[in-house]
């Protein structure tokens, strides 16, 4: 029987909803689901995680040198842990992709990312080419398997568990070399890009950084995240950490709204696991309106606001 290793994302106060992704993807391998969560003060975290339907145990793993979420400070206790595991995921997110290859170097095996259907618990489908192809891959079960799960992919397993949690010693030394040093980021009080049920994107067609003011204003009437394509991005209307796409973010929201956005294959990539798309763009001709479930072609800036003044009615 599989025994899976799930690595909580977190920071440090509120688990991120692409852990609960991550399990579903365990629950499809079948077998015990653990949830690693690393903290000096985890149990806030580890709650929340114990909540996740299927998961048996949560392993709180508590050392001062877990303060921050560093790659280097996590593989060395993450490939301690995993002798007693066939399977360690984590999600496919910024977090995952920094963490999970440095434990897979330690334990001396090949992971596999991007995991977006599970075939038996060792063969995998995962998206190449942007997306254009899809290909089966079958790894050695020994000694263990490490994977990151395309959250895209999946739907947050149910959070109506009661798993038990337990405090877990990983006595082994850490780099010194690495040392956080300040985080900088933007504050918003908006939801998370890549977890958010909504998300309202800007491009090109929004015409400048003044303008996207719109956009905030209609993703904060929807309770909406904010994200961009790379277009809007490299013309400096928002930062990088906003853009969708293959080279930025893949999401997959219950609605997608594409404001000023033409729809290039490269966005549509990051785009195409959302379940309700929305375009609004001027010209009919647009790519964006080929996968669209709703298009509305018009002016943006007359378009949104209309569309406040009806959600203002409801």
């Amino acid at each position: 029987m599989s025994k899976i290793l799930v690595i909580a994302e977190h920071d440090g106060a509120k688990l991120n909803a692409s852990t609960a992704r991550a399990v579903s993807c365990a629950l499809a391998i079948g077998g015990e689901i653990d949830v690693a969560v690393f903290a000096t003060d985890a149990a806030t975290v580890a709650a929340a995680a114990a909540k996740l339907k299927g998961v048996r145990r949560v392993l709180k793993v508590e050392r001062t040198e877990n303060a921050h979420q560093l790659a280097a400070v996590l593989a060395p206790q993450i490939a301690k842990l995993a002798k007693d595991y066939t399977h360690v995921l984590a999600p496919s997110t910024t977090f995952g992709k920094d963490l999970l290859p440095r434990a897979a170097a330690l334990l001396g095996v090949q992971q596999v990312s991007d995991v977006m259907k599970v075939i038996d618990p060792a063969t995998f489908e995962r998206p190449m080419y942007a997306g254009n192809a899809i290909v089966t891959v079958q790894v050695p079960a020994s000694p263990c398997i490490l994977a990151t799960v395309r959250t895209a992919s999946w739907q947050a397993c149910a959070g109506d568990g009661n798993a038990e949690i337990i405090a877990v010693k990983t006595a082994t030394a850490v780099p010194s070399h690495t040392r956080f040093v300040e985080l900088k980021a933007e504050k918003s009080d908006r939801p998370d890009l890549q977890s958010a049920a909504r998300v309202v994107s800007g491009g090109r067609g929004v015409g400048s950084k003044e303008n996207f003011a719109i956009i905030y204003k209609f993703a904060d009437k929807l309770g909406a995240a904010v994200g961009a394509s790379r277009a809007a991005v490299d013309a400096g209307f928002v930062p990088n950490d906003l853009q969708v796409g293959q080279t930025g973010k893949i999401i997959a929201p219950d609605l997608y709204v594409a404001v000023g956005i033409s729809g290039a294959i490269q966005h549509l990539t990051g785009i195409k696991d959302a379940r309700t798309i929305v375009a609004i763009n001027k010209d009919p001709d647009a790519p964006i309106f080929q996968i669209a479930d709703i298009g509305l072609v018009g002016d943006l800036f007359q378009i949104l606001p209309e569309l406040e003044q009806e959600l203002d009615k409801l």
